[in-house]
């Protein structure tokens, strides 16, 4: 150790704390959170003030790119060049930064991703629009730092006559918090900002009237506005943006999807790209062909469809798995006075406002100085003008200047630089018109210094000089909004514009669906063989079928126990002999899994309608489980775990109920447990439920649920697989405790088949019954007789050999039409060409016969 130097022991621990605190202190200050006031980070900053110096202005010539980077380096920012020539290159780029603050000429990168090219190949300047943020600088209205060897001073922040950090927004991640606020229209944030210097008490609300949302330099539309309004409010929000499209047909009836324009910070070409694979993968149906058609006059991407493809499901397709739409996370962090802050949109006014307000103050204040500076000069020389014949004496009497200087200061009591100045004129002043001129020069700045001294002792006249300058800001540089706003469930929705009707909605086993209007389908007679409701593919068959209106939510429940949510006007329509669309293409159901049960609901907001209002749930291994309605009231798009389903079990039914009904459920075997719906507890969302009925044996399982809230007026309908069916009084089924044998709902035999269904109906039902062939027949309930539980029914439908009904529902009195009951062929049970039988009138009266059989009556 050499001589005088010691060792002092330190704590790695402490050393490493104090270091990486430093670290993360001049990452959060000195490179990665912008300031609040003029919304630019240091290295923006000495970029605009280094071209600034360099003299590239918006009215001067370009310089090469590498000669402004050089600059920058030598004389501010001691960092890599790449680190000046990147951020130089997006303020650049117009599809970066909503107004741009440099004008660049050559190649400066695209939307595309592709790199800019090398910096001694390009040229910039400074933008008009930078010539605001600088303006004034020389005027001490900010503070200076010196650079980074004290040879020079840099500013501290910009003078910025616009507020930047809304309308440019800007990016970073710093060492333990990030930022990402988003830019929006310079005439929407004036306007606020305007609003604000009137009214300082104003709400964010009515700011919102003003500054509606973010405007992306891409364009674009912002689906959803409630995280436009989180972000607002609060700060941080999550606004999902979307691409914009509309369809084309060609002349050879093939449709067409074109984008215009993508949703802001999305490449392009990586976004086609990965389109591309995921049409190719086969996840993405419809689309026949891909291509990018964009030119200097814009954007143009073509998605041409296949022709039974429909356009606005490809579309929804593309929405919800490429990043047509994607999501901008707002997190308004920002130096406030050194020390990052998350700032609301009223305090990002408010900090700009305080801002201007300093700025204007301190350049007012140097303004006055400079006119007092001039006034007072002008004053020893119109003193000199007064006594010009003694002045001329004495300076001719003068050895030299600096005694000339001291006797007109003695002789005239002059300060030293009106002496001077009086010495430095020029003999052309001494004439009566210039003397002219220094007299109206002199009232003009004591007029200016009265103003300037009322501007600084007045708040009022420095907010209307704020507003000013504003307003002149707004009108060279304001311009409409790109980005447009849908207000999906906001004020305005889709649902305004879309009437509030009933709908059929029909579900295949294959996962085909379709929304029909109902009347559609007309009143049949009883044992008619129907209608052809529904095309379907070999081996298909309609499943699921029910009325909803079009206004009212889908829940849709798989038997492998999962929730999804869906608008009924989101479900395509289609006329009765269609298939319908794969539901795939609307929710994100797993191939492997397929929907069991679906209920329509009114809302998802009513807090009262949710907490008192539950999901009764069945399985087919006898499972009951209810939850309240509240805890799927929040929808997500990959949808949730509704009920936990064991090993071997599959969900079969789920209903909606008022927390007082009784439960009816009905096996295969035809049997059925009637229980109160006390008897079963409310459970969390992932419960999986507790034992219903117990089955008859190893192949027996459960083929409904009914959930009875009226046991005076409702009555219990069951059919069997060979078309077979009948309704009875709720009375004969007697309440007992949930997980009994129960008792017969109904006469099992060969000719019945198994049973397949069992509703509540009243006599102003009417009963729609599909067999798996895709007949459908529709019959009023009242042409149904009421029987007891213990008889085998009547024929409800003529079902061919090898066919069986697959689906029955009911069409409550308020959704179906009335109409009169068709008097043709096809409504009363007869294909095309076929005549009334013999026969066919035996078998009907075979069915009603057996309505008085005293075996059939026997009960259990």
């Amino acid at each position: 150790m050499a001589e005088g130097e010691k060792i002092i022991p330190i704590n790695i621990e402490d050393e490493m704390r104090g270091a990486y605190i430093d670290y993360s202190m001049s990452v959060i200050i000195s490179r990665a959170l912008p300031d609040v006031r003029d919304g630019l980070k240091p290295v923006h900053r000495r970029v605009l003030y280094g071209m600034s110096d360099l003299g590239v202005s918006y009215n001067k010539s370009y310089k090469k790119s590498a000669r402004i980077v050089g600059e920058v380096l030598g004389k501010y920012h001691p960092h890599g060049d790449s680190s000046v020539y990147d951020t130089m290159v997006r303020m650049a780029q117009d599809w970066s930064l909503r107004y741009p603050l440099v004008d660049g000429q050559g190649n400066f990168g695209s939307i595309d991703g592709d790199s800019p090219a090398a910096m001694r190949y390009t040229e910039a300047r400074l933008k008009r629009l930078a010539d605001e943020m600088l303006g004034d600088l020389d005027k001490d209205t900010v503070d200076f730092q010196p650079n980074f060897d004290d040879s020079l001073e840099e500013p501290s922040v910009m003078p910025c006559k616009f507020p930047n950090l809304l309308i440019n927004g800007t990016t970073g991640i710093a060492v333990g918090m990030a930022t990402n606020m988003a830019p929006h229209n310079l005439t929407e944030v004036i306007s606020g900002i305007i609003a604000y210097l009137d009214n300082e008490e104003i709400t964010i609300a009515e700011l919102m009237e003003h500054v509606t949302a973010p405007d992306f330099p891409t364009g674009g539309t912002i689906y959803g506005y409630e995280g436009v309004k989180q972000a607002f409010e609060t700060g941080r929000g999550r606004v999902v943006m979307r691409a914009k499209a509309h369809y084309e047909t060609l002349p050879s009836g093939k449709e067409q999807i074109i984008i215009t324009e993508i949703p802001y910070m999305v490449n392009k070409a990586s976004m086609i790209e990965k389109t591309a694979a995921l049409i190719n993968d086969k996840k993405i149906e419809g689309i026949s062909d891909l291509r990018d058609e964009s030119d200097r006059d814009g954007m143009r991407i073509v998605y041409d469809l296949k022709r039974d493809a429909m356009p606005n499901v490809v579309l929804n397709n593309l929405y919800r798995y490429t990043q047509l739409q994607s999501s901008f996370g707002v997190n308004n962090v920002c130096l406030v006075k050194g020390r990052p802050m998350t700032l609301n949109l009223k305090e990002l006014i408010h900090y700009f406002v305080e801002h201007r307000a300093d700025v204007i103050v301190r350049r007012t204040r140097y303004e006055l100085a400079e006119a007092q500076k001039r006034a007072h000069i002008l004053e020893g020389l119109l003193i000199a003008l007064d006594h010009l014949d003694e002045v001329i004496k004495l300076i001719r009497g003068s050895r030299d200047g600096e005694v000339a200087r001291a006797q007109l200061i003695e002789r005239f009591a002059l300060s030293e630089v009106q002496a001077r100045a009086i010495l430095d004129m020029r003999l052309q002043r001494l004439t009566g018109l210039e003397r002219d001129k220094i007299v109206q020069e002199y009232e003009e700045l004591m007029r200016l210094v009265d103003h300037l001294k009322a501007v600084l002792a007045s708040d009022e006249m420095q907010r209307q000089i704020i507003r000013d300058e504003l307003l002149e800001i707004r009108e060279r540089y304001g311009d409409k909004r790109r980005t447009m706003i849908e207000y999906a469930g906001g004020d305005f929705s889709m649902e305004d514009m879309i009437a509030d009707e009933s709908m059929v909605i029909t579900i295949s086993r294959e996962g085909y669906i379709k929304r029909t209007a109902l009347d559609e389908y007309r009143t049949q007679g009883r044992g008619g063989v129907g209608a052809k409701g529904a095309a379907s593919k070999q081996d298909d068959f309609t499943e699921h079928l029910f009325v909803a209106t079009t206004h009212e939510y889908l829940l849709f429940f798989t038997e492998l126990g999962r929730v999804f949510w869906l608008k009924v006007y989101e479900v395509p329509e289609g006329g009765k002999n269609t298939k319908g669309r794969p539901i795939q293409n609307l929710i994100e159901i797993p191939r492997e899994d397929s929907v069991r049960s679906v209920l329509n609901v009114r809302g998802l907001r009513d807090p009262d309608y949710l907490e008192n209002t539950f999901l009764m749930f069945c399985t087919e291994q006898g499972t009951v489980k209810k939850t309240p309605l509240e805890a799927y009231s929040r929808p997500r798009t990959a949808g949730i775990n509704a009920i936990t389903i064991n090993e071997g079990d599959r969900l079969l039914d789920v209903q909606l109920t008022n927390g007082s009904s009784e439960i009816v459920v009905a096996l295969r075997s035809g049997r059925a447990v009637r229980f109160p719906e006390g008897k079963v507890r409310s459970m969390g969302r992932n419960a999986a439920g507790v034992r219903g009925i117990t089955l008859a044996d190893a192949n027996d399982r459960v083929v409904g649920m009914v959930c009875i809230s009226d046991p005076a007026s409702q009555e219990l309908l069951v059919v069997s697989e060979n078309g077979y069916g009948k309704r009875s009084p709720l009375d004969e089924y007697r309440v007992t405790n949930r997980g009994g044998k129960g008792v017969r709902a109904m006469k099992i035999t060969d000719k019945t088949g198994a049973l397949v269904t069992i509703k509540d109906v009243q006599d102003s039902d009417d009963l729609m019954i599909i067999n798996k062939s895709g007949i459908t027949i529709r019959l009023r309930v009242s042409d149904l007789r009421t029987i007891g539980r213990a008889t085998q029914g009547v024929r409800l439908l003529k079902i061919s050999a090898g066919d069986e009904i697959s689906s029955v529902a009911k069409v409550a009195a308020d959704d179906k039409e009335l109409d009169g009951v068709d008097l043709d062929s096809e409504a009363n049970g007869l294909a095309d060409g076929e005549q009334l039988t013999a026969a066919s009138v035996t078998e009907v009266d075979n069915d009603l016969t057996s309505l008085t059989d005293p075996e059939t009556l026997s009960s259990n």
